[in-house]
């Protein structure tokens, strides 16, 4: 696993929680329900920043050898 599993954990993580709220809202028995595509798209990107993020515990050799 990559040597960065917290931060690419909690971006795995965040992905899938936005993920689910957008399905729930699309496809709940509620017509007046609707996701908001516009806070999908931010979460999804904050995540993409947590997957090329490294953790504090791991130093930039740690990293490179990855």
């Amino acid at each position: 696993m990559n040597a960065s599993w917290r931060t690419t954990v909690a971006g795995v993580g965040a992905i899938l929680a936005a993920l689910g709220q957008a399905l729930v809202a699309q496809f709940d028995a509620d017509p007046a329900t609707s996701p908001e595509w516009g806070i999908f798209v931010s979460l999804v990107i904050a995540a993409l920043g947590l997957l090329a993020a490294r953790d504090n515990k791991v130093s930039s050799e740690q990293a490179k050898a990855k």
